[in-house]
């Protein structure tokens, strides 16, 4: 067989691109987040200065982490799936390299702005108008790739897996768009076209559906291509899988009150949130539960293939934080749970079990693909990864369990004269043996992609120019 490139291979060059950026980024951003939990062990660490204070540093963790990691995860799977499921070129090789360009100038944006305090102050949305803009523009011309490749797909049929990308790219936009409506005063300062109860709803109208929608049916898109393929087996219902598609993405957006009970929020606004999540356990659990059966008559594989492992312990994490998140909205649950570090550990459940370790062996899965080679510079280092990953999870989320309950019981304990129990102080006091724990639990997780990066390090430098650009043509091949 020719590895002439004809002018059908696929593009692979902005998925290795948006590939290996997700590990730079995911080296950076856990990194940050290490530093951050160990500042909340060490206050010294914040070097009596503004620009490395908690405050300013902690956005921008979640914009690395979320927007940089899991945005270029989402980018280089996207486009690759979308190719090999619809078995043609992207549409615009040019604005393809725009959208990667573009992206990673909004995230360099973020590292230069957010530490000097430049910000809108509202969660996740926190960039100034600028490059805010600069976002919209960007994601804008993500969509005109994605939809203009499906248009000109050479299958009749268009996978699911396109379907839960397609409508995270699409709510996205509308999220970003809709909350980042502001009047600008000057370069670096704007404030919002919302006011009170107003903003704090479209806010987390917003907030809750980047998890939704972001974090979640973009990482499900993932899903639906790596497990069957890392599996070797058809997903398990097509059926569910349209199901979870439709009653997902009905449930999700009504959500986001669940952030606000207790506040100025309509009561009744707060009781539909509420509800609304109860109701949303049903389609996360009929995902979780698809992927999940899609092994059925591969478990075995799980003793061999630690990017099975990583792909299929992300389910369980996905499977239990979707548990978790109805729960913690049930509002008995969350006058205990609200503003302590349950939430933070819910959080983190789902972007360091789900989010991270499905895009992890989703890399694992593509890098060898992309530069030509059988398969991943070592595997052994794949399966250390794996155990790293694994029990920083569990180190983090257990100790912001123990600390959340333990505040919230200390917060609401009264004595007889009605005057509170416990101060302030004493509660924070009580919480620094978990925020050890937890500073421990996250660099358990950020060394792990640093074995990654060395991984795949020696992968790509292992490939040659010729190999790396077969492999484009060859998959267009295997796929006819």
């Amino acid at each position: 067989m020719s590895t002439a490139i004809s002018p059908t291979a696929y593009n692979y060059k902005v998925v290795r691109q948006f590939a290996i950026m997700t590990v730079v980024w995911g080296i950076l951003g856990m990194g940050l987040g290490v530093f951050i939990a160990s500042q909340l062990v060490w206050p010294e660490l914040n070097f009596g200065l503004p620009w490395t204070s908690f405050g300013r540093l902690r956005p921008l963790h979640t914009n690395l982490v979320i927007f940089a990691f899991g945005g270029c995860a989402l980018f280089a799977t996207s486009y690759y799936v979308v190719q090999r499921t619809c078995q043609t070129r992207l549409i615009s090789d040019s604005l393809a390299a725009f959208t990667f360009w573009g992206w990673q100038a909004v995230i360099v944006g973020a590292i230069i702005t957010l530490p000097l305090g430049y910000t809108t102050t509202k969660e996740y949305a926190e960039l100034e108008w600028p490059l805010a803009i600069l976002l919209a523009i960007v994601w804008v011309s993500y969509g005109l790739v994605f939809f203009g490749t499906i248009t000109k797909r050479k299958t009749k049929h268009i996978y699911v897996g396109n379907w839960f990308y397609g409508a995270f790219i699409v709510v996205t936009a509308m999220l970003h768009i809709v909350n980042h409506a502001s009047l600008p005063v000057s370069f670096f300062k704007s404030y919002s076209a919302y006011s009170g109860a107003t903003d704090a709803m479209i806010q987390w109208w917003y907030g809750h559906n980047a998890v939704g929608f972001f974090l979640t049916t973009g990482f499900l898109g993932m899903m639906y291509y790596f497990v069957p393929k890392q599996a070797e087996r058809p997903i398990y219902s097509y059926r569910l899988s349209i199901v979870h598609f439709w009653a997902l993405i009905t449930l999700y957006i009504w959500a986001g009150p669940h952030h606000l009970h207790y506040t100025a929020l309509p009561d009744w606004a707060q009781s539909l949130g509420m509800a609304m999540s109860i109701i949303l356990l049903a389609p996360s659990w009929g995902g979780m539960i698809n992927g999940m059966m899609t092994l059925s008559g591969a478990w075995h594989k799980l003793r061999t293939d630690p990017i099975l492992r990583f792909l299929v312990v992300s389910l369980a994490f996905y499977g239990m934080s979707t548990f978790e998140g109805p729960m913690m909205a049930i509002k008995t649950v969350n006058s205990l749970s609200h503003y302590t570090d349950w939430t933070i550990g819910h959080v983190h459940a789902g972007a360091l079990g789900w989010v991270a370790m499905i895009s992890i062996g989703a890399i694992y899965h593509m890098i060898p693909k992309l530069f030509g080679r059988a398969q991943m510079h070592s595997v052994g280092l794949i399966n250390a990864h794996f155990w790293l990953a694994t029990i920083g999870t569990v180190l983090y989320i257990a100790s912001m369990w123990v600390n959340g309950i333990t505040q919230g019981l200390m917060w609401r304990a009264i004595n007889d004269d009605g005057t509170l129990t416990y101060s302030f102080v004493e509660a924070l006091q009580a919480s620094h043996p978990g925020y050890i724990v937890r500073a421990l639990g996250g660099a358990f997780f950020a060394s792990g992609m640093f074995l990654m990066a060395y991984n795949v390090w020696r992968t790509v430098r292992a490939s040659n120019p010729v190999e790396t650009e077969a492999a484009a043509q060859i998959a267009v091949v295997g796929a006819h």
